[in-house]
């Protein structure tokens, strides 16, 4: 359970917050409204560290946001966040400060064109946003910093994975809810005919609930979408990089049976599907977070023992 008596309630003048404080100084948690789903609460984690704003410029020239979770350890956690999100999102800022909270460094950031980092939003993007995480990587390498672990939240998931594949060097990918078939999921967002409309006027306007544009998709972005093949992006990581991926059962946004596809191909791999979960984990943050830090830990514990 994630609330017990060893917890003690502080009250807030906002209806909106409980905070819950652990007797040890070391972990705060607190039920806060979700991002994702106003109507209902997740688990949060809350940093009693300090974070440290980073600016890494990408190849383009954009500046890439993040905000470093220093506990001083030599490796560090890159975590990528998902579809029109930010480094801000319920999971991967939890996940972020429960790392800080077990002693390892996390740094969340801003792909371009999302949250505070420079650039333009662009449908598709998956391959220039591993190029983002490239840029990160080797700026903390630059400072001698080991990015030990990759770690990506939904689209995030497939950004990680194809950077593994890509680059190589990076011995440990945490893939959260990533999707296998990008070819499907497109209708749910875009509408029945979107092939029709984006070939008739070159592009496709989605809009939010009050009518607004939300962001535009072209041609040109949505082959970028259908050409990336994670299968075959799949078969190019190394052998000695241990891949887990996480999903959950109860997820509606990207079905549980991508992941299976995952552990099929992937060499060195582990899956752990989280029974009842959605796919923003909104009441599955507790099991997401302990899932995640045992295999990293673990996999930490190996490297310190390899080089040994």
């Amino acid at each position: 359970m994630l609330l017990s008596s060893s917890f003690t309630p502080i009250s807030f003048p906002s209806p909106k917050f409980t905070v819950y404080q652990n007797r040890s100084p070391k972990r705060i948690l607190k039920m806060a409204q979700s991002a994702h789903n106003p109507g209902c609460f997740v688990n949060c984690i809350v940093s009693v560290g300090r974070q440290q704003k980073i600016i890494v410029p990408n190849k383009h020239d954009e500046k890439l946001v993040g905000l470093l979770h220093e506990t001083g350890s030599e490796e560090i956690v890159i975590l990528c966040h998902g579809f029109r999100s930010t480094k801000e999102s319920t999971t991967i800022t939890n996940l972020a400060i429960a790392l800080e909270n077990e002693g390892i460094s996390a740094f969340r950031f801003d792909f371009a064109g999302n949250g505070e980092s420079e650039g333009t939003f662009q449908y598709g993007n998956y391959w220039r946003e591993a190029d983002d995480l490239h840029a990160v990587i080797q700026h903390f390498s630059g400072e001698n910093r080991a990015a030990s672990t990759i770690l990506g939240h939904s689209k995030g998931g497939d950004v990680v994975l194809l950077y593994a594949s890509k680059y190589h060097g990076i011995r440990t990918v945490v893939n959260v809810s990533g999707r296998y078939d990008l070819q499907r999921g497109i209708e749910e967002r875009l509408g029945k005919d979107f092939v029709e409309t984006i070939k008739k006027e070159g592009y496709l306007d989605v809009k939010n609930k009050t009518g607004d544009v939300s962001y535009r998709v072209t041609e040109e972005s949505l082959m970028d979408r259908l050409s990336t093949d994670m299968h075959e992006a799949c078969l190019q990581i190394d052998k000695e990089c241990r891949v887990l991926t996480v999903h959950g059962s109860a997820d509606e946004t990207i079905p549980v049976e991508d992941a299976l596809e995952f552990s099929k191909i992937i060499p060195n791999h582990k899956l752990h599907v989280i029974e009842g979960a959605d796919h923003c984990y909104t009441s599955h943050q507790t099991e997401l977070v302990s899932v995640v830090l045992d295999f990293i830990k673990a996999a930490l514990q190996q490297d310190k023992a390899t080089s040994n």
